[in-house]
C-alpha cells in the first residue's frame, strides 16, 4: 500500500474522521492526541472507536495515540475494544522501549498492528536508529515543530534549524528497512510552498508526507509520484539489468552500476504501491 500522504481528523469529530477515511489521502489519521483538548479525551475515545467499528476503510486507518504514560494505555483499552486499526501512530516516541511498551499494550487487548513513530524530541532523534530497528515499528515521522520546541530552535521557512535530525530520521528508516515519512506543512493555504518542501522532502528520501486539510492532499501525492521521465528510465534500466550479466552497462551515455540499478527498483516499487492503493 502507498503511504505517500497521511490525513489528521480530530478524534472527536466523527464526520471529519469519515471524510478522512474516504479521501485521496492514503492513510488517514484518527487523532486522539495534539487534536483533542484533555476535557474531550474521553469522548474522543468513544468516538473513534464508533467510527473504527462501521468504517469500510479500516485498512487505510491509523490512529495516534497519547504518549506513553500519558494516556496511550487508555486510548488502546476504550478506542479498540469493539475494532482495531490498520495501524498505531505512537507520538513523543524517545526509546525503543516506547515502542515495546506500546506493543504489549496492543497485544494485551488483542490489538497486534504495526506502530507509526513520531520522533519529535531530541531523545527520540538521538535514539532513532534503535527506535525503526524493533519489529513492531513500521515507518519513522519525524516531528519538526515539537523537535524545534523541544531543543529551543526558531522555525524558519527553510527549516535548517532541524535539517539535521530530518535527515536522520531518514537514514534510521533506511537501514531499517521501514518508511520515513515527512512532517506537517502548517500553512495549508499555501499550496506552492507545500509542493517545494514536499518535493525536496522526496528529494532527501521520505516516501510520504502529513497533512492537516484535504486541499494538501492532491499536491502531497503528486510530489511523491514518480514522474513520465523518471517512470520510463527506470524500466529501461531494469530491462537491460536483467538481460545482462554486466556489473555496469550504459543507457543514453550513462553510466548504470548498482546504485542506480537500486534507484530504479525503487521508483518502480513506488509506482506499483501508489497503483494498489
Amino acid at each position: 500500500m502507498a503511504r505517500r500522504s497521511f490525513l489528521f481528523a480530530p478524534g472527536n469529530d466523527p464526520e471529519l474522521m469519515r471524510k478522512a477515511a474516504a479521501s485521496e489521502a492514503d492513510i488517514a489519521v484518527f487523532d486522539l492526541e495534539d487534536a483533542v483538548a484533555p476535557a474531550k479525551k474521553a469522548e474522543a475515545r468513544t468516538q473513534v472507536r464508533d467510527v473504527l467499528t462501521r468504517e469500510e476503510n479500516a485498512a487505510r486507518i491509523c490512529v495516534r495515540v497519547n504518549p506513553i504514560g500519558a494516556g496511550a494505555e487508555t486510548d488502546v483499552g476504550e478506542a479498540f475494544d469493539q475494532a482495531t486499526p490498520a495501524s498505531v501512530m505512537l507520538p513523543k516516541t524517545t526509546s525503543a522501549e516506547d515502542i515495546h511498551g506500546l506493543s504489549r499494550l496492543l497485544e494485551k487487548h488483542d490489538a497486534r498492528v504495526p506502530v507509526i513513530a513520531l520522533i519529535e524530541t531530541a531523545a527520540g532523534v538521538l535514539a532513532a536508529d534503535a527506535i525503526a530497528a524493533t519489529d513492531p515499528t513500521d515507518a519513522l515521522v519525524f516531528g519538526a515543530e515539537d523537535l524545534a520546541a523541544d531543543i529551543g530552535a526558531t522555525r524558519t521557512s527553510d527549516g535548517t534549524e532541524v535539517l539535521y535530525a530530518r535527515e536522520r530520521v531518514v537514514i534510521a528508516a533506511r537501514a531499517a528497512d521501514i518508511a520515513p515519512i515527512d512532517p506537517v506543512y502548517t500553512d495549508y493555504r499555501d499550496l506552492d510552498g507545500l509542493r517545494r518542501e514536499t518535493e525536496f522532502a522526496a528529494q532527501l528520501g521520505f516516501d510520504g508526507k502529513l497533512a492537516i486539510h484535504p486541499d494538501q492532499i492532491p499536491v502531497i501525492n503528486d510530489a511523491f509520484a514518480p514522474s513520465e521521465e523518471e517512470v520510463e528510465w527506470a524500466e529501461r534500466v531494469v530491462a537491460v539489468s536483467g538481460e545482462t550479466e554486466a556489473g555496469v552497462f550504459e543507457i543514453d551515455g550513462e553510466m548504470i552500476d548498482s546504485p542506480l540499478i537500486r534507484q530504479a527498483e525503487r521508483i518502480l516499487a513506488r509506482v506499483r504501491k501508489a497503483d494498489r492503493r
